[in-house]
Parts: structure tokens; C-alpha cells; sequence
């Protein structure tokens, strides 16, 4: 390999290993602990107990796929993970690359590059090559491609599990267009785990604002990250980021103004900037989230101004949507006292179950009069629900009787024409379950490409591969009315191709009576089975509680003086 690099000119400047910033662990990185559990796997353990791999006779996992928004902490994990393995007498060479740094104006130019990067990565193993927006070199190859862009994903493809071994390299990628990867990427042997980088819920979001506030003095209160996570409903880890960063600049607006009218340094006193509540409401006004700056985001807490009115009406719609979807208990309970939320609930779980002594063994070696029909025992034991981080050998696996489940689950809430209650309760209870993926198949976002066909597809496909996840459709009359029979066609097989036990919810809105919906959408929803919940109007008690509210103590209330 040397002389074959030294004959190809391995000094270039892409090749050296790169310098990361040691500050990045693994505890600076919030909300992700599932994904870090499996890199654990794939990458830690195989350095630190190699002898379990050799006495199951397995290859540990080689490759794996980072895709998700933009700012949700793709390049993050995998800088802390360059740092936990570069700790005490671990060390793993570490490579970063873009994905259009690869890419060359001369023939070959590209290949050679990357030839010349897996071989330094053997040279050095163990080591880690991070392909950083991969979508730029690995794009999907058709008919229409240039060859220059063949040649180079025909390259990596046989580079990352060819003839020859790979060996102690594991490649990680990272994209945010999953749909541009070619498909011969993502499969067992090159990209094994595909790792889904979501927008965090309201529990990661409390646990990012404590790691970007932990050395803040004094510290922010429990009840103010409570509340700050409770407001930033769409915020990703690099909007929380720098919204505490814009909340130390708000701090230092207000204790001294001066600076921004001096010329010259002045001397301050840094104990007397205090950042307080009103800082990050101020902050919060001035910083946009990445996700709202492309497409809003559907969810969002009713209103201060609303919540008489339709507070009581949101809890029922609640109530009801978890009879039709029994996955959305797991996600509205607070403790999480049934379901599986961290590894470290899972190994307390495992602890607690005696699994391995009622478990069947897989040799047939010990059959025992005990149990006379091993083929049935032996079917319900691998037909256990799947632990999300340990496989269907979880200890915590249980029966698929014991788990929720729901036959292809649909719900409908229909409002009085003009009403306009349905889009704010529809978006409360998005924002109360917003721990799942949430898919908005709405009019602009399937015209705002050029196949409307195509974009319903990925997306529905996309919530398929998530589950359990939701589809929302805003206004599914006039929807049904504009899309045309093509798509409708579309909508409806690839509905009915869904698995008939797969949590995939279809929420929709109406401000159309059942009756007066046409007969296609009328099937969809089940008005014997709760699937169609009709909003009602505010009873008389919730719009004296409305009044009262504005009246009495808002419109009452003198304004607060101006301190000079």
C-alpha cells in the first residue's frame, strides 16, 4: 500500500488526518442517546472487548447513515464519537471530507482521491472517514447523469465493500436529502444502521438548553428551561445554541449600553451582567429557527388567547385520538411509566426480568419433557415486539399483545363552516405529539416541486419507514377538489399499501358536514370507530371564562410603569 501511494502521490492535502476539537464528548451532546448507544456498538466495543465479537463470530457494523434536518447534530455526533474513541490508550485516525471536496475538473482526479483516503484510513486503522453532505458525491445514477458522477459512486461502492477487506475503517455519512443517495449505498455491508436526526421533542430540548447553560453563573431555574422548552416547539440543537447566545448578548445590551457607543475599551465588571427570564423572550423574537425559515412548522400550543375556549374540547380530541391511536399515550404521558424512553430505563427493565431462564435456547440440545411443543415456544419467543436498542432479544421485549397497536388508524375533525377552530386544535394536537415524525402533505407543499406525484410518494414512504409517525392533511375537502384524479389514485394505493398494523396516522380537517364529503374520502374515515370527532361550539361556561379572562383582568389591568 505504501509504494502504491507513493507512486500515486499520497501527500495531497485532503488526505492528513484531521484535527478535531477535543471539547466534544459525548455529554455535551443532548437528546441523541439512542443514536450514541448503537455508535457504541458499532465503533467503542469492538476496540474494548474485541473478544465478544470473535466468540459470536460477527463483524461489527462498518457503516452508517446520518440524515435529518439541518442543525438537528449529524456533524456533532460524529465529532464526539472521534473524541470518546481518542481517549487513554484508544486511538482512532479520524477523516473528514465534503462531499463536493471529493469531486475534481480532471478524469479520474475523483477516484484517485478517494482511493488515496481509504488507503491512508487502513494505513492508520482504526480509524473513521465522515463524508459530510454525502449526497454531493453519491448521487443517485441515471440515465440523464453525466458519467463523471457514475464513475465516482462505482468508486466509493466498491471501495466501501468491494473484494477487498475494509477492515478497522468505519464510514459515516451524513446527508439531509436521504432521497438523493443512491440506493446501492444503503444496504447491509456498506451504510448497515441509517440513524434518523429529528427535530428534538420538549424533553431534548429541556436537556440541550441545560448543556449550553451548565456553566452559565448562576444558572438558569428547573421551572425557566421548563417553560423555555415548553416555547421552542420547532427549534433544533443550533437554534437553541444560539439563542442562549443571543441571550448573554441581550444581558449585555441591557447592563451596558455604553459599549456600543464607545470607541475605547472600557472596564467592566462581569459579575454584574445577570441574564435573566425576559433576555431569552427578547432573544426568542430575534432569532428565526432553521425550520421555519423554509417551511413552517404545523404545531404549535393553542394561544394564551384561545385556550378558554377550546382548551376543554382539545383534552377530549386527546382522549379520543388515543382510543383510534394507542401509540399516542406513550407519547402524551409525562413520566413515560410504559414505554421504553432511554437505554437506561431498557437495562433497568432487562435487570429487572429473569428473561434468560424463560427464554428458549436456539440449539435443540436441551429438550426437556417440560415443553412439548418447542416449535411454538420457539415462535413466540423470536415473535417478540423489537426493543428499539437491543434488537428482538431485549429482555424488555415483550408479547405483541402487551404492546399498542392499531389497524391502520385515521382520525377526522370536522368544524362548523367558518368556525376555524379546526387548524388551531389540529395544530395543538400536533404540538402535543410532536415526539413523532410529522408529515404535512398540504397543497403547497406537493405543487412546490415540479411532480406533485413524487413528492407524495417519498413522503408517504418516509412516514411509512418511521413509524409510527403522522400525515397530516389540512382542509382534506377542497384538497381532494385540486390535486385531480392522478393523485388521488396516488393517495389512496399507496394508503392502502401500508401495512394494516403499522402506526401511521392520517390526521385530516374538514370544514365540511361527513355527509356532504365525498364517498372516497368517506371511506377513509370510520365514524363507527371514533375516527370522525365533530367539534363543538364553546358552551356557555367557556365563553364566560373567555370574557373574564379579557375583561376582568387583562383589559383591567393598569400598564406597567417604565423604570428610567
Amino acid at each position: 500500500v505504501d509504494k502504491d501511494t507513493m507512486k500515486m502521490g499520497g501527500s495531497l492535502a485532503g488526505v492528513e488526518q484531521m484535527q478535531i476539537d477535543g471539547s466534544v464528548q459525548f455529554d455535551g451532546v443532548g437528546g441523541l442517546s439512542d443514536h450514541i448507544s448503537s455508535l457504541k456498538e458499532m465503533v467503542i466495543f469492538p476496540l474494548l472487548y474485541p473478544e465478544i465479537f470473535e466468540r459470536l463470530k460477527i463483524e461489527p457494523p462498518r457503516g452508517c447513515l446520518f440524515y435529518g434536518p439541518p442543525g438537528t447534530g449529524k456533524t456533532l455526533v460524529a465529532r464526539a464519537l472521534a473524541n470518546e474513541c481518542s481517549q487513554g490508550d484508544m486511538k482512532v485516525a479520524f477523516f473528514m471530507r465534503k462531499g463536493a471536496e471529493c469531486l475534481s475538473k480532471w478524469i479520474g482526479e475523483s477516484e484517485r482521491q478517494l482511493r488515496l483516503l481509504f488507503e491512508q484510513a487502513y494505513q492508520m486503522r482504526p480509524s473513521i472517514i465522515f463524508f459530510d453532505e454525502i449526497d454531493a458525491l453519491a448521487p443517485v445514477r441515471s440515465s440523464k447523469q453525466d458519467q463523471v458522477h457514475s464513475s465516482v459512486v462505482g468508486t466509493l461502492l466498491a471501495l466501501m465493500d468491494g473484494l477487498a477487506s475494509r477492515g478497522e475503517v468505519v464510514v459515516i455519512g451524513a446527508t439531509n436529502r436521504l432521497d438523493s443517495i443512491d440506493p446501492a449505498l444503503r444496504r447491509p455491508g456498506r451504510f448497515e444502521r441509517e440513524f434518523r436526526f429529528s427535530l428534538p421533542n420538549k424533553e431534548a430540548r429541556k436537556e440541550i438548553f441545560k448543556i449550553h447553560t451548565r456553566d452559565w453563573n448562576p444558572k438558569p431555574s428547573d421551572n425557566l428551561l421548563e417553560e423555555l422548552a415548553e416555547e421552542c416547539v420547532g427549534y433544533c440543537g443550533a437554534d437553541i445554541k444560539a439563542l442562549c447566545a443571543e441571550t448573554g448578548l441581550c444581558a449585555l445590551r441591557h447592563r451596558y449600553p455604553q459599549l456600543y457607543e464607545s470607541r475605547e475599551r472600557l472596564q467592566i465588571n462581569m459579575d454584574s451582567i445577570k441574564i435573566k427570564a425576559n433576555d431569552f423572550s427578547m432573544a426568542m423574537q430575534k432569532t428565526v429557527p432553521a425550520s421555519r425559515r423554509v417551511v413552517p412548522s404545523p404545531g404549535r400550543a393553542l394561544s394564551a388567547i384561545s385556550k378558554p375556549l377550546l382548551k376543554n374540547t382539545l383534552e377530549r380530541i386527546l382522549q379520543t385520538l388515543q382510543r383510534v391511536f394507542p401509540h399516542a399515550e406513550l407519547a402524551l404521558k409525562k413520566d413515560q411509566q410504559k414505554g421504553i424512553t432511554s437505554t437506561s430505563t431498557c437495562l433497568k427493565l432487562c435487570q429487572s426480568k429473569n428473561f434468560d431462564e424463560e427464554s428458549q435456547s436456539i440449539s435443540e440440545e436441551k429438550r426437556t419433557p417440560k415443553t412439548p411443543d418447542l416449535k411454538k415456544a420457539e415462535f413466540r419467543t423470536f415473535s417478540r415486539y423489537v426493543c428499539p436498542w437491543y434488537g428482538s432479544f431485549c429482555k424488555t421485549s415483550g408479547n405483541p399483545r402487551d404492546q399498542p397497536t392499531s389497524y391502520r388508524p385515521r382520525f377526522l375533525l370536522i368544524e362548523e363552516p367558518g368556525s376555524g377552530q379546526a387548524s388551531d386544535l389540529a395544530a395543538a394536537v400536533i404540538h402535543s405529539l410532536e415526539k413523532f415524525p410529522i408529515y404535512t402533505l398540504d397543497t403547497p407543499t406537493l405543487f412546490a416541486s415540479t411532480s406533485p406525484d413524487e413528492t407524495c410518494v417519498q413522503l408517504m414512504r418516509e412516514a411509512q419507514r418511521t413509524a409510527p409517525s403522522i400525515i397530516y392533511v389540512p382542509q382534506i375537502p377542497s384538497w381532494w377538489e385540486t390535486v385531480g384524479p392522478t393523485l388521488r389514485s396516488v393517495f389512496t394505493s399507496l394508503l392502502q399499501s401500508i401495512p394494516r398494523f403499522t402506526p401511521v396516522l392520517l390526521l385530516a380537517t374538514s370544514n365540511v358536514q361527513l355527509r356532504d364529503l365525498p364517498e372516497e374520502i368517506k371511506t377513509l374515515f370510520n365514524n363507527e370507530y371514533e375516527e370522525v370527532f365533530r367539534i363543538p361550539r364553546p358552551t356557555c361556561a367557556e365563553r364566560r371564562h373567555f370574557f373574564e379572562d379579557l375583561v376582568m383582568k387583562q383589559a383591567a389591568q393598569p400598564p406597567a410603569l417604565k423604570n428610567n
